[in-house]
């Protein structure tokens, strides 16, 4: 603990003993097994989105404790995959991205729809995946700044991934 007070400086004492008098901590729902139920079932949330959370929630090392962890990788369209992968040039292949997510324990894995879609067969009934649908695009010359996102039928395609 003094490690941290030494990192924490002249911050420390009021950083580690903090009390929040605006939010009672009965408002509180902490991670658990039963965090779905408890924050999100009496919500508008249809069944679906339902299921997914709770498939996202029960995958991985983290399964059923209320805690989550998404590996997230773009493979570069977005943010030029050169100064992310160039140390490890094995991530340009997106099946060794899901294979990292898996090793690692991860509740899912987020990139773009072409990476994913590579390897859905293969890997979607083993690892949740999230869909990336907003990107900006800098292959084209010169970088194009807008942000696009996919019309709502390229969802109902994702659906199917």
């Amino acid at each position: 603990m003094s490690k941290i007070t030494d990192l924490l400086g002249a911050q420390a004492d009021s950083l580690l003993n903090h009390t929040c008098k605006t939010i009672s901590k009965d408002h509180i729902v902490l991670p658990n097994e039963n965090f779905i139920d408890q924050t999100f079932v009496y919500s508008n949330r249809n069944p679906q989105v339902l299921r997914s959370l709770a498939q996202l929630y029960g995958n991985g090392r983290l399964a059923n404790t209320g805690y989550m962890s998404i590996l997230p990788v773009d493979q570069g369209i977005e943010h030029s995959a050169g100064a992310s992968f160039a140390p490890n040039p094995i991530y340009f292949d997106s099946e060794n991205i899901v294979k990292l997510a898996i090793e690692g324990g991860c509740n899912a894995v987020a990139s773009t729809y072409g990476v994913l879609g590579s390897v859905a067969r293969k890997y979607a009934h083993k690892i949740p995946f999230i869909v990336k649908i907003n990107h900006n695009e800098f292959i084209s010359y010169p970088i194009n700044l807008t942000k696009l996102c996919l019309v709502p039928w390229k969802t109902l395609i994702i659906w199917e991934l």
